[in-house]
């Protein structure tokens, strides 16, 4: 019995932590107010900022104000960090 509970709690740590990183994703769209391609940041006019690291792939040169956005990210140091992003060019 005690072999069973120790089980048990192993198997619900592994899959808490194989579930935690999706539980803090997140999206957001909007439109882009400007970007700022020194700190690869982009600011949605509601002023969420979104961090771009090097490992997700967008054009930069349609990161221009007016497009639209969408995208997923995460929260790393108080930061939300893309995992992906989608920009549709402003018409």
């Amino acid at each position: 019995m005690r072999r069973m509970s120790s089980l048990l709690a192993l198997f619900a740590i592994a899959f808490i932590i194989v579930l935690a990183p999706t539980a803090w994703a997140a999206d957001v769209q909007g439109k882009i107010k400007s970007f700022d391609p020194n700190a690869n940041a982009v600011v949605l006019e509601d002023g969420t900022q979104i961090m771009i690291p090097p490992t997700v792939r967008v054009e930069r040169q349609a990161l221009q104000p007016g497009a639209n956005v969408k995208a997923s990210y995460e929260e790393k140091d108080g930061h939300k960090v893309a995992t992906s992003i989608a920009v549709t060019p402003a018409k």
